[in-house]
């Protein structure tokens, strides 16, 4: 508002100036957001009214062209998309930072907006202030007229780049080197590879000042690319840009300075590779500094697709030598290792292996190569035990096995955990017993998609959730024991015996997975289904995609979130190979049907309170087997998926998180508002455990403080397996309209000082499950929560489940718990349920409401 009220406003008109010249087509080009990949910035200068920028789904959003030097600016033009800015300023900077607004107004009226102003500067932008839609802001173009101010040097005529040293991204073949587009000869050239994207840059030996650049293209021309700058050959600035290249001869007029000038090629115009006879680099005489660029992908050099999985994936085939004692090795160092950073990925290739005991400790994932569990089978065993704690397995976290047919040694295989460790697409070929030896206590977990021909044995398993699967049977329960879409599950019979089951899943999308198409590594991404019942592999070819690893950008150690975010702008997808990676900015997902997976629990921390990873309102993200891990400056949250609130129907391609867990604390002290925050309509959250830590380091009431640990805003967001723990207020607070849940676990926060620090207002303590009161459509099934408070055993929580009264707001199978009589609940949902009862540990159980 103060911009507002101090500016001078210009009034629109609609004839042009008669010195008017469009002068920001092609620059560089920056926005505070996009709303997906299909939609960036560069796509409002590029000069084609079919391409489009279109922002994120909030007010405050901006875009910003830099015209390469300082220009007197008389009209700005404003082609509006149906998305359009009703309160918007143009704005004026000599340097990026400081700001003049030239022209405002509250009441724009979207179309084409052909705006008389006066004013000047190298940098023009329109602010958005607030939107006319619920969309963002759309720009088919944003076009800046004008006139340079002071002298222009001479362009030269000596091509600066002939004869200088050339290096590029690939060459076709030895006969198309990148030397042979500087040699001054048009009957020799350089060509790529036959992918994207693809470079090629040279060395003028000092840094020149840059007028023009020809590109003398052969038939495999470039569509898309950009003319980039740099001093060092690390820092790029982007002098031009366009996504309608047609070939031929193309004389490019630039502004900017560097010694070294690059083609980077985003799109081919052809099946084949870039390829140019001649790349011609025009100099204007004199030094400079190369301008500043305020695009963080700018500011990296491209990032190329594929490579090698890094030296922490481990992968075999029936021949290689000590397999046995190379799995044990990693065992031995990962058994009890809870809070180290080493991370492993264990990778079988399709073959029968013999007389395997996989031993799986923490941070350690297995899995077959093969397109089904089948093409992989170990005549042996994938063991989960708890000796490392005396027999306790509540605390046997972050491990994982996939893909894989096991033939038990004892006909029995063995999966003692706790949160996440999940067992997925596994066929075992005999049972699976799933407490540790000696039946201590044990507090899982999560299968899905797999086939167990005998019998699931759950033992001391306090609680559990199988989905999309088919079992032999299920032997007894403690608490809480969910099936969905399950062949073989018992029959609905909470709380006596306590087995909530639902005959199929409503919406499920199977995580998807590495493997091997004869040598080459790609990644299959199983296809949607509804309403569905037993594996999603048992009949013939499993439905889906492949995505080859060529598209995407396979994360090592030394990864920087620059690096990450300009291998997502360049279109790749995200491999994590198994490492700790820190983050000094937010991985921002853009692109609609982006796949982001993880092995061996790969782990992101954010440095600087940044959120770890945000997820645009796109179509079809997948983000599977990651761990985000707070950091010790306060994060608003680690994941978000959407804008600030609901935004698109996404209901035939839905975003999916699968496998994804939150920690705060534990490995260090850590924190975060909320630890995961969707807002994105029809999100799949398919297994997460989002946990702010009750031991290890950094643990404490105001040291790894976070508020929430699941905030929905979404419409019609599913949970199935929803694992959320010890958040200081509400563990889930659902305000989106037509959510679901199958299955939750939780326990209330232990290290609670009094009940004055639980206080809600009128009531004692926060639900550990908080339906908002604006909701009036929301149904869950088989939700426990559990108090346990070792600070303060005299706190009462009034209740564990919070919904509004309303006919479809409904919950099924219900149950709090007192953990040895430490604290106690009054209520289960409401004020309905009976109080939990002493030190007994007995369920007070609800099997519907209302």
């Amino acid at each position: 508002m103060a911009l507002l009220s101090g500016a001078v406003l210009a009034l629109p008109g609609t004839a042009a100036h008669a010195a008017d010249t469009l002068i920001s087509q092609g620059r560089t080009v920056t926005a505070s957001s996009v709303e997906n990949g299909g939609t960036p910035a560069a796509y409002a200068v590029d000069g084609d009214t079919g391409t489009r920028w279109s922002s994120a789904a909030t007010d405050q959003q901006w875009i910003q062209v830099d015209l390469g030097q300082s220009a007197s600016i008389s009209k700005v033009v404003l082609q509006w998309e149906a998305a359009y800015g009703k309160a918007y300023q143009i704005q004026t900077s000599a340097d990026g930072v400081a700001w003049t607004t030239v022209y405002s107004t509250t009441t724009g009226a979207g179309g084409t907006e052909t705006l008389n102003v006066t004013g000047s500067g190298r940098y023009v932008r329109m602010n958005g202030v607030a939107r006319a839609t619920g969309y963002g802001y759309s720009l088919w173009e944003f076009q800046v007229f004008g006139s340079f101010t002071g002298s222009t040097p001479s362009c030269g005529t000596t091509n600066a780049a002939q004869g200088g040293t050339a290096t590029a991204s690939s060459t076709e073949n030895a006969g198309t080197p990148a030397s042979a587009a500087v040699d001054g000869n048009t009957g020799t050239r350089w060509s790529s590879a036959a992918a994207d994207p693809q470079w090629l840059q040279v060395d003028l030996g000092s840094v020149q000042q840059l007028c023009q650049v020809t590109l003398n293209w052969e038939a495999a021309y470039g569509k898309a690319y950009q003319i980039q700058s740099s001093n060092d050959g690390t820092t790029w600035t982007t002098l031009y840009s366009t996504t309608t290249g047609a070939g031929g001869n193309e004389t490019l007029n630039v502004a900017g300075s560097g010694r070294y000038v690059r083609l980077y090629g985003t799109q081919r115009g052809t099946g084949y590779g870039y390829s140019l006879w001649e790349f011609g680099v025009h100099t204007g005489g004199g030094s400079g500094t190369p301008s500043p660029s305020p695009s963080p992908t700018s500011t990296v050099p491209p990032v190329q697709g594929g490579g090698d999985l890094g030296p922490n994936v481990l992968v075999f085939d029936p021949s290689t030598p000590n397999i046995q004692a190379t799995v044990d090795q990693v065992f031995a160092k990962q058994e009890s290792n809870q809070f180290g950073t080493d991370r492993y990925a264990l990778l079988f290739k399709p073959g029968t292996y013999n007389n395997i005991n996989a031993q799986i400790g923490f941070y350690t994932s297995i899995a077959g190569l093969g397109l089904n569990p089948d093409d992989t089978t170990f005549n042996g065993d994938v063991t989960v035990d708890a000796g490392w704690m005396q027999g306790n397995a509540t605390q046997n976290f972050w491990r994982s096995a996939e893909n894989l047919h096991l033939k038990p040694v004892s006909g029995t295989d063995r999966w003692a955990v706790a949160q996440a460790a999940p067992f997925r697409r596994m066929h075992v070929e005999g049972g699976l017993n799933l407490a540790p030896s000696g039946y201590g206590w044990a507090s899982g977990g999560y299968i899905a998609d797999s086939k167990i021909d005998g019998q699931v044995g759950n033992y001391s398993q306090q609680q559990w959730y199988t989905r999309d699967s088919s079992i032999g049977g299920f032997s007894n329960g403690v608490w809480n024991q969910v099936f969905s879409g399950v062949q073989g599950a018992p029959a609905q019979g909470f709380p006596n015996p306590p087995y909530t089951t639902l005959d199929t899943t409503p919406v499920s999308q199977e995580k998807p997975f590495l493997y091997l198409d004869g040598s080459d590594y790609k990644v299959f991404v199983p296809a949607k289904r509804t309403n569905a019942r037993g594996t999603s592999w048992g009949n013939g070819t499993p439905q889906g995609s492949s995505l080859p690893l060529s598209q995407f950008y396979v994360v090592k150690a030394g990864a920087t979130a620059a690096t990450i975010n300009q291998a997502l702008a360049q279109g790749l997808n995200l491999l994590f190979t198994p490492g700790v990676y820190h983050v000094d900015q937010s991985i921002n997902i853009t692109r609609p049907d982006t796949v982001v997976l993880g092995l061996g629990l790969a782990t992101v921390i954010p440095d600087n309170g940044v959120t770890a990873m945000k997820v645009a309102d796109v179509d079809g993200v997948k983000v599977a087997g990651l761990l985000l891990d707070a950091g010790t400056v306060n994060s608003p949250s680690l994941l978000q998926v959407g804008g600030s609130g609901p935004g698109a129907d996404h209901t035939n391609d839905p975003t999916v998180i699968q496998d994804v867990f939150v920690r705060v604390g534990g490995a260090g002290a850590g924190k975060t508002t909320a630890g995961m925050v969707i807002n994105s309509n029809n999100t799949i959250i398919d297994h997460t455990w989002i946990w702010r830590a009750d031991h290890g380091a950094g643990v404490g009431w105001d040291v790894n403080a976070s508020d929430y640990g699941m905030l929905v805003g979404g419409n019609n967001v599913l949970a199935t397996g929803l694992f959320v723990e010890h958040f200081k207020k509400y563990d889930v607070e659902w305000s989106g309209n037509g959510g679901k849940t199958i299955f939750f676990q939780n326990e209330i926060a232990y290290d609670a000082p009094n009940q004055a620090a639980v206080q809600n207002g009128a009531t004692k303590g926060f639900a550990a499950y908080k339906v908002d009161n604006n909701v009036t459509s929301h149904e869950a099934w088989g939700l426990g929560s559990y108090c346990y408070f070792n600070v303060d055993p005299t706190i009462v929580v009034d209740h564990g489940f919070e919904v509004p009264n309303t006919p479809n707001v409904k919950l099924h199978d219900i149950l709090v718990n007192s953990l040895g009589g430490n604290g106690q609940f009054n209520h289960v949902v409401n004020d309905t349920g009976a109080a939990t009862s002493g030190t007994s540990t007995t369920p007070s159980n609800v099997v519907s409401y209302p």
